[in-house]
């Protein structure tokens, strides 16, 4: 007995330091790191395209064309598990709409025929942002943090074309909330005499 008493606390400091290398030893799984998100691009050849269009309404047509274009391929490489593809897919259609907006901006928003314009950038998102949720779900986690994101832009560039629609006719809730406190005090200040 005596020589297990001794023993004991050599065998104590054995199991304390060994436990932390166990436990630091053993690696958690962990996820694949996310994917890097897509490049917002226009190609050579689309970039001409749309400088070449003659008016307004057939340059946001075109881009939103090949917008549409570029996300039913994304689509297609989705399904077929080409997901970096897709993303590159995704970075062009970004890309389109972005200089949608862009081009859409620097028009007269006072216009009837600009908010035409807007209205049909709102429509044609409107269609993009299901098939956007869809190619989200059926993706690896990996890749479809990449899409939500698309999928947002894609919802704030929507609602973008939609606040310009209703241009100055509407009133924000801290425009209201300021309007209303400076009538009370210009009030206070005609009472004084």
């Amino acid at each position: 007995m005596p020589q297990s008493n001794q023993n004991w606390p050599a065998l104590f400091y054995l199991i304390v330091l060994t436990c932390p290398l166990t436990a630091g030893g053993q690696e958690r799984p962990s996820g694949q790191l996310p994917a890097p998100p897509p490049m917002k691009f226009i190609s050579r050849d689309e970039r001409s395209q749309l400088t070449a269009a003659r008016d307004a309404k057939s340059r946001v047509k075109l881009s939103l064309e090949l917008a549409e274009g570029h996300l039913a391929s994304a689509e297609q490489l989705t399904q077929q598990k080409k997901f970096d593809s897709a993303l590159e897919e995704i970075g062009s259609y970004l890309g389109l709409i972005d200089d949608a907006r862009e081009f859409l901006g620097t028009m007269n928003r006072d216009k009837n025929s600009t908010r035409d314009l807007f209205r049909h950038l709102d429509i044609k998102l409107r269609a993009h942002l299901p098939r956007l949720a869809v190619m989200r779900r059926t993706t690896p986690a990996e890749y479809a943090t990449n899409i939500k994101a698309a999928e947002d832009h894609a919802r704030d560039a929507r609602a973008e074309a939609l606040d310009s629609f209703y241009g100055h006719t509407v009133l924000r809730e801290g425009a209201t909330e300021k309007k209303s406190s400076k009538p009370n005090e210009q009030r206070e200040e005609n009472k004084r005499p």
